[in-house]
C-alpha cells in the first residue's frame, strides 16, 4: 500500500479514525456486576460524605479565622486609640509645666528687674 501524495494519506487516516470510532461504538458494554457496583456506589457514597464534612470543617475554620482577625484589628485599634489618648495627655502635661516654667522665669526676670530699679534708686536717694 503506497501513499501517492499528501491527499491519498490524509484520506486514509480519516478512514482509519472513523473504523476505530465504529470498533468502538459498536463494542458490547462490558457486563457489569451488580454487587461491585454497589460496593462502587457506597465508596463513593462515603467519600461524597467526608468531602462535605471536610468542606464543613474548612469553612468553619475559615469563619474563625475571619473572626480573630477582626478581633485582632479591633484590639490594634484600640491600643492606638489608647496610645494616642496617652501621648496627647502627655503633651498636654508637658505643655502645661512648660508653661508653668516660664511663667515663674518672667516672675523670676520680673522679680530681678524690680530689685534692680530698686537699688538703682536707693543709691540716688543717698
Amino acid at each position: 500500500m503506497s501513499f501517492q501524495n499528501h491527499n491519498d494519506r490524509r484520506e486514509a487516516a480519516q478512514a482509519a479514525k472513523k473504523a476505530m470510532l465504529e470498533k468502538f461504538k459498536n463494542k458490547a458494554p462490558a457486563p457489569v456486576d451488580p454487587k461491585a457496583a454497589a460496593e462502587r456506589a457506597a465508596a463513593a457514597q462515603a467519600k461524597e460524605e467526608k468531602r462535605v464534612e471536610a468542606e464543613k470543617r474548612r469553612r468553619e475554620r475559615v469563619e474563625l479565622e475571619k473572626l480573630e482577625r477582626k478581633l485582632a484589628a479591633e484590639a490594634a485599634a484600640k491600643a492606638e486609640r489608647e496610645r494616642m489618648a496617652r501621648e496627647t495627655a502627655e503633651a498636654a502635661k508637658r505643655r502645661k509645666k512648660e508653661a508653668e516654667q516660664a511663667e515663674i522665669r518672667r516672675f523670676e526676670e520680673e522679680a530681678r528687674r524690680d530689685l534692680l530699679s530698686a537699688a538703682k534708686r536707693r543709691m540716688g536717694k543717698k
